[in-house]
């Protein structure tokens, strides 16, 4: 969108029209103690012509990489179509939609998503949206307490789940008496493990199930939903929306389907912009529709019959009074949700399917390439989407820093979230990736692993 500043004499004459002589002193009422009197860490100002070239120089910076990294946020190809209608002003300035009247194409096309959404994930109803994926499981379990008729304030959440959706879980509900059970993973086939689930269990609210699960290994939803069901418990679905392309949806998971289902909808049309910014989708039961937080979009007749768009269920109040909120998400990423629901269109069922079929087979080519050098092995055995974890016989950061210098982002070091699999790297591979990226990929790593183990050992002195 074009910025036009105001120049000089603009500002000049809009002041003297309402009698102030200056724009400081449109801001007297701020206490001369709270004015920092400068900016002295700020350059000075620059033409367009530079900024441009300084913006270039910092680009090259980043340098250009072929990316074998996941782990929540994934390189995808997004129609050059898509961008250039977002982009367009009525979507890219358009605000809050509280007037109805004036924002039928916004509403319009929330409403289109939540249906598409609804649709994906197999459950009744969907908001339009959350921050990210991380925040809406957060609000996801609120949800699940403030639905728990007895007040229990529990929730079983597996450790194969993404560890930044549960620190930002944790960080939301931890001062409001919610507890986060962590049931760990069967080390042999890096799932939920069901003993342990047992094991632990007790009374509890919901439980969450991640799939595909952090380590890119599907887990036994069926078995996870319907266990909870058993216990009273709701089931808690965290799925990356481009899997469900060729996975189950949440709804018919188990005999009755999960009851929520969020997650991060990066994988939708929105680019990886140096971690953000994403939105979160969340999607449920219709019997928990006023426990959803975040905008709903329903779709009505006029007095004359012909169909409109409004938000409904909730008053403006859920958005702007704490007091009054089912949550205190009081926006959404709607520019986002509008790139999805664009890209989406664009590709339909069958071309997200595609895309999620060629991410699969790119990943079980590279997990076929890879295992044949000496050093490496595949870690858990069971089905995958397009992501694997990969143990190999070096340092996990030394092999990713040789690998970076060669222009390939290698994959996500799980040591410093899971010790147990300190020598091991979870690898992600997407429709982006051709044949020679995998084999460059296999290439290099054969070649790193070689010289490390052909290296003689250093000696050392006390």
């Amino acid at each position: 969108m074009p910025f036009i500043p105001h120049t000089e004499s603009d500002i000049a004459a809009m002041l003297a029209s309402i009698g102030v002589p200056s724009t400081d002193a449109l801001f007297d009422e701020i206490p001369a103690e709270l004015n920092c009197g400068g900016l002295p860490g700020i350059p000075a100002g620059l033409s367009e012509m530079a900024v441009t070239r300084l913006m270039h120089q910092r680009a090259a910076q980043d340098g250009f990489y072929s990316s074998f990294l996941g782990a929540g946020a994934y390189e995808h190809h997004i129609p050059a179509a898509v961008w250039q209608i977002v982009t367009r002003g009525e979507f890219y300035s358009a605000y809050t939609p509280y007037q109805a009247e004036a924002s039928q194409g916004t509403l319009q096309l929330l409403y289109e998503y939540q249906t598409m959404m609804a649709g994906l994930t197999g459950l009744d109803v969907s908001n339009a949206s959350l921050y990210d994926g991380a925040s809406a499981l957060a609000e996801a379990v609120l949800m699940a307490v403030r639905a728990n008729k007895a007040g229990i304030r529990r929730v079983l959440v597996p450790a194969t789940l993404h560890p930044r959706y549960l620190a930002v879980a944790r960080s939301t509900v931890k001062n409001q008496g919610i507890e986060l059970v962590t049931v760990p993973y069967d080390p042999a086939t890096g799932i939920t493990n069901l003993v342990a689930l047992d094991a632990i269990a007790g009374e509890a609210a919901a439980v969450v199930i991640p799939q595909p699960n952090f380590f890119g290994v599907l887990e036994p939803v069926d078995a996870l939903t319907d266990w909870a069901h058993q216990r009273n418990m709701l089931a808690l679905a965290v799925v990356n929306p481009l899997s469900l392309a060729l996975l189950k949806a949440p709804g018919s998971w188990g005999t009755r389907g999960a009851d929520i289902c969020v997650g991060d909808g990066q994988p939708l049309g929105v680019p990886l912009s140096s971690g953000g910014p994403y939105f979160g989708f969340m999607t449920a039961r219709q019997a928990l529709v006023r426990q959803m937080p975040g905008r709903i979009v329903g779709r009505t007749v006029d007095l004359d019959g012909q169909p409109g768009f409004a938000l409904t269920l909730q008053a403006r109040e859920q958005h702007i009074r704490r007091s009054k909120a089912t949550s205190n998400i009081c926006t959404n990423q709607g520019l986002l949700v509008t790139a999805a629901t664009i890209h989406m269109a664009l590709l339909g069922p069958q071309g997200l399917k595609n895309v999620a079929l060629s991410s699969h087979a790119n990943t079980r080519a590279l997990l076929e390439r890879l295992c044949a050098i000496p050093g490496v092995e595949r870690v858990f055995p069971g089905p995958f989407f397009h992501e694997a974890v990969i143990r190999v016989n070096s340092p996990v950061p030394d092999v990713l820093r040789a690998l970076r210098a060669q222009s390939i982002l290698g994959g996500y070091d799980l040591g410093p979230d899971y010790p147990d699999l300190a020598d091991c790297i979870l690898v992600c591979a997407t429709e982006t990736k051709t044949d020679d990226d995998l084999t460059q990929y296999a290439q290099q790593l054969a070649r790193i692993l070689s010289r490390r183990r052909e290296a003689p050992p250093c000696a050392y002195k006390s």
